[in-house]
């Protein structure tokens, strides 16, 4: 009998269980977190951007800007910076995937291309996945 468990705790531990065996395939240590930030002035985050980097791959997971800097250049400094480390780090391609709401236009004009888009997500809306080779 299954028994149901719907916690952040236990999808963290199926993760983990997943992670050790993969370690049995290659050697995860490699994998390595990246990550940059912009503050203002007074110390607030206004841009923010992560992911992992991970042999020839680099996963952006996570690139946001607050309002006040958008359309400003920021995010492209931010991705340019990620793409320059990731490559740094020996990555010679990039991953992530954006809602259909978000910033596709924005990743197709820095060089990104659409691999597959993923329909009524999560609803009507979709999430495309776009790579590009650094």
């Amino acid at each position: 009998m299954f028994t149901a468990v719907h916690t952040v705790e236990f999808a963290e531990l199926a993760k983990q269980k997943i992670a050790e065996f993969n370690a049995l395939h290659w050697d995860a240590s490699l994998r390595q977190p990246l990550g940059l930030k912009l503050e203002d002035h007074h110390g607030n985050l206004i841009a923010a951007l992560a992911g992992r980097t991970f042999g020839h791959w680099f996963y952006l997971e996570s690139l946001w800007l607050d309002e006040k800097v958008r359309g400003k250049g920021v995010g492209s400094r931010l991705l340019i910076e990620a793409e320059t480390l990731a490559k740094a780090r020996g990555c010679s391609f990039v991953i992530l995937d954006t809602l259909d709401f978000q910033a596709k236009p924005f990743y197709e004009r820095h060089g990104y291309q659409l691999e597959w888009t993923q329909q009524n997500y999560p609803f009507t809306g979709c999430k495309h996945f776009m790579t590009k080779k650094l």
